[in-house]
């Protein structure tokens, strides 16, 4: 009889230790299955977290204009950026807070020749701190955005448009410091500054309420054309990049003294977790692997011994021992077949359980518009795709022809005479 078939046959008429050998499989492709899909999992998600956090960088030196930080910002590595321009300028039909207590600063009436209020041309209100870590807040509108470079718009506190009346679709007009230009901008949204007034008298422009947000161009066109900017804000995928960056800024910066800070402390606090996440699931991994070919080795092993008898027979009746190994191959491997297919089916349904369970959530997803509440991240999900099934099903066979091949040298050294003498 082909060996094959009678792999077939053993296997009817062996059916409760069948069944025994598959729920053994079952419970080992669901632990590998398991560890593979928490590998993929994870490695999603620190990819996501590299989307949604990242890593900061702010560069602050002499000679960093827009131009140049538009430059390093186009850089592969840097996902968003943000230059940060800052000057004075003077209120144009719109009256600036007042300090209280006295004083004097030329910025009374809503046209005061001086310069009464600050302007802070950005490019991504996302990037500004005091919004991304939440001590300021947009309260209505809009922050500026990317999109906005050409456009004349501008982002006013919530205490200032109180007392002119200000809200998102308005239009404020800004003198620049000389009084010889105007520019006329759009508001688009307001904020909220955490900071209270002075208790003793300030100059207007150094009054919380006073600070406006504009583009940079913008910025630019109030201050008599392109000046340095502040400091610059990069957003790069993972620290490991921002020696990359530093270089860069040398190249273009000449090589001059400038400050260059890596805030990677969010990015880190996010990634950890999940990359313990993923060492754990390649431990379960190789646990899995090693202890299923050692545990299926000693069941076959213990039934190769229950069948001295049955193997006794055939090679009596000149069956080659090769083919009593490729009997017992081919019983392991029909049971390891179907194995794989019901941890698929358990897998698709304790997905989604196990992923909240095991993978810590990610962060939130990044606002429509920056500076406003960003949207809820959705949970972890375990998916099982071709590749994992198809790794899964390869260990099984590779666990099953080691657990089968390792016990069958001992029947190359069984004679049928003496096996038939012992079971007599």
């Amino acid at each position: 009889m082909n060996f094959v078939k009678r792999a077939g046959t053993s296997l009817r008429a062996r059916k409760s230790k069948a069944a025994a050998l598959l729920a053994v499989f079952v419970v080992l492709c669901t632990l590998l299955l398991g560890g593979f899909l928490l590998q993929g999992a994870t490695a999603r998600q620190e990819a996501e977290v590299q989307r949604r956090v990242g890593v900061d960088v702010t560069v602050r030196g002499e000679g960093l204009t827009r131009h140049l930080a538009d430059r390093l910002g186009g850089s592969e590595r840097v996902h968003r950026y943000n230059p940060v321009l800052s000057l004075r300028a003077g209120a144009r039909g719109f009256a600036p807070l007042r300090s209280e207590g006295g004083g004097s600063d030329g910025a009374g009436g809503g046209d005061g020749e001086q310069p009464a209020v600050v302007v802070n041309g950005v490019r991504d209100f996302g990037l500004l701190l005091p919004f991304s870590y939440g001590s300021a807040r947009i309260t209505a509108g809009r922050g500026v955005a990317p999109e906005d470079a050409d456009r004349d718009v501008v982002v006013v506190e919530e205490r200032l448009a109180a007392r002119n009346g200000l809200a998102p679709g308005d239009t404020l007009r800004l003198a620049s410091a000389d009084g010889e230009r105007t520019v006329s901008a759009t508001v688009v949204g307001v904020f909220r500054d955490p900071a209270p007034d002075p208790a003793r008298w300030t100059p207007s422009y150094e009054l919380p309420g006073n600070l406006l947000y504009v583009p940079v161009r913008t910025a630019e066109r109030l201050g008599a054309g392109a000046s340095d900017v502040r400091e610059a804000v990069f957003r790069i995928g993972a620290p490991e990049q921002a020696e990359g960056l530093h270089s860069a800024a040398e190249r273009l910066l000449g090589g001059g003294d400038f400050d260059f800070r890596v805030n990677d402390k969010a990015y880190r606090d996010q990634v950890r977790p999940v990359q313990r996440v993923g060492a754990f699931a390649e431990l379960i991994v190789w646990l899995v692997a090693v202890a299923g070919a050692l545990i299926l080795g000693l069941v076959v092993l213990s039934q190769t011994r229950e069948r001295r008898e049955e193997l006794g027979v055939l090679l009596s009746m000149g069956e080659r021992k090769w083919k009593l190994v490729g009997q017992l191959v081919v019983e392991v491997a029909a049971v390891a077949v179907p194995a794989v297919f019901l941890a698929v089916l358990i897998g698709r349904v304790a997905g989604g359980p196990a992923g909240d369970a095991l993978l810590p959530r990610a962060a939130d997803e990044p606002a429509a518009h920056p500076g406003t509440a960003p949207a809820p991240a959705d949970p972890p999900q375990l998916r099982a795709g071709a590749v994992d099934v198809g790794r899964v099903a390869g260990i099984a066979l590779g666990i099953s022809l080691v657990a089968t091949v390792v016990p069958g040298v001992g029947i190359l050294r069984l004679h049928p005479r003496s096996i038939l003498a012992t079971d007599t």
